[in-house]
């Protein structure tokens, strides 16, 4: 009897989650990937989407008026530039971008190119050092070793010089981490907040779409974005960092000014944090800051590589340590190649997570079979996010080419338009080729290819 009841209670369940995700008019792959979760994996299936399904897309963070204030400074900054030139050829994919993202174009910029972890932290450490009146943090792992005690300290060094330290860090990206950690740094001056706390039950509604950002401005003049997280693996990693000095810290400052809103309240838009940019850097190196999130109206990263895929004319090389692509992204992908533009993708040659990797290579063969030349690096783990197309733009960020980065993450990119920043970025490619071997389609076991088939369904969910 009381095992019949509990029958009939989980049909009622597993009904209710079923019409909750036809209602949410996902796209067809996530909801089949959720559906055959349920039905495979009955109870665990309900618990991990209670985790990790529900949907916040619709939840209103922050208001019109406050975005519009969050906003101004930088607006402010970019009428004040005079002969912005954008490329036209990129014109559609600029406009595009400050239409769906108000993602503004800033001319006058330099950019050095990280490729290792070394040379970001010595950098990012002089540059805390000499920090003046604010640095702003915003990374998804902020872990405890003793790279982090190191940056941790640094940073109250300076709350306690009487520089505004403000410190955002993702509640599951570094879960492993002790809040003493956090209080140590509070009680040393440092402004620190948690994304999104993962706590229960909001544990259920929140614990799938995380801050994946990586973003630090250093007195409003200074600012780096791209992969790296602050954590003592990065020491060994293979991946790429930007440091940007010019006008597109203005559209970095924004960004983490609007995260800031979101996790603490303070509406911050003072002048101060948006500094004169120094007349000595003068080139028409244009970039636009772009963010996108699971609240956001559109997809804005993904719409751009799409656009990326299809407007180039001879090549376009992407670098990500996750490939499982959305459709748009793939099918822009293959149609490139097969239109004779030169495809070239790099991936690990063993990933940080297996069912990943398992779920990876149904779509790497997709890749091959259009064309599209695949490379497995060899060298240390290559958590690289960067795409170079046509000696005439490139983009460097947090976004992965995977369905969390692309629908459930908040992340950030640079996207560069600079011949010379293009050719920068596609040497840095080439040189990471040095360490790759090609892939080739083979026939693989019916075993492994049923395996990886099995996995590729989940690939929305990983």
């Amino acid at each position: 009897m009381l095992t019949g009841i509990l029958v009939a209670v989980y049909v009622i369940i597993v009904a209710g989650v079923i019409i909750s995700l036809l209602l949410d008019n996902r796209t067809p792959a996530k909801t089949m990937a959720w559906g055959l979760l349920l039905i495979f994996l009955p109870v665990i299936g309900i618990i991990i989407y209670f985790f990790f399904g529900q949907n916040v897309r619709r939840e209103k963070y922050i208001s019109e008026h406050s975005m519009d204030l969050l906003t101004e400074r930088s607006l402010l900054g970019f009428t004040e530039q005079e002969d912005l030139h954008v490329p036209e050829e990129q014109h559609t994919l600029v406009q595009q971008f400050a239409s769906e993202n108000w993602a503004l174009p800033f001319k006058n910029n330099e950019v050095e190119i990280i490729t290792e972890g070394h040379t970001f932290f010595s950098t990012l450490l002089h540059d805390i050092k000499t920090a003046k009146h604010s640095i702003h943090i915003n990374t998804y792992i902020f872990d405890s070793d003793a790279l982090g005690q190191l940056i941790a300290d640094a940073l109250t060094d300076k709350a306690k010089e009487g520089v505004e330290v403000r410190l955002i860090y993702d509640d599951v990206g570094s879960w492993k981490v002790r809040n003493s950690f956090w209080e140590k740094m509070r009680k040393g001056g440092v402004n620190v907040h948690a994304f999104l706390p993962v706590k229960f039950p909001a544990f259920t509604s929140k614990i799938n779409y995380r801050n994946h950002r990586k973003m630090i401005i250093v007195d409003g003049s200074v600012a780096y974005i791209g992969g790296m997280n602050i954590a003592k693996r990065y020491l060994g990693w293979r991946d790429t960092h930007l440091r940007i000095r010019g006008n597109a810290v203005y559209g970095i400052q924004r960004a983490f000014l609007i995260d800031w809103y979101f996790v603490d309240g303070s509406l911050i838009n003072d002048r101060r944090y948006y500094p004169a940019i120094s007349s000595k850097i003068n080139n028409n190196c244009v970039i636009q800051i772009v963010t996108s999130s699971p609240v956001s109206t559109w997809p804005d990263i993904m719409h751009g590589m799409v656009r990326i895929l299809l407007q180039s004319r001879k090549y376009v090389y992407i670098e990500t340590p996750y490939f499982l692509p959305t459709e748009p992204v793939l099918s822009a992908m293959q149609t490139a190649a097969l239109s004779g533009v030169d495809v070239r993708l790099m991936v690990p040659a063993k990933n940080d997570a297996m069912f990943v990797q398992w779920a990876s290579h149904s779509f790497v063969q997709q890749a091959l079979q259009a064309g599209i030349k695949v490379y497995l690096y060899h060298g240390t783990f290559n958590h690289s996010k960067i795409l170079v197309a046509d000696d005439q733009l490139c983009t460097c960020g947090s976004t992965n080419i995977d369905f969390r980065s692309f629908e459930n993450n908040f992340e950030g990119n640079a996207f560069i338009y600079d011949e010379k920043m293009a050719k920068a970025m596609k040497k840095v490619f080439e040189d990471d080729a040095e360490y790759c071997t090609e892939y080739k389609e083979t026939d693989l076991p019916f075993f492994v290819r049923l395996r990886d088939s099995l996995f590729r369904l989940l690939a929305p969910l990983l």
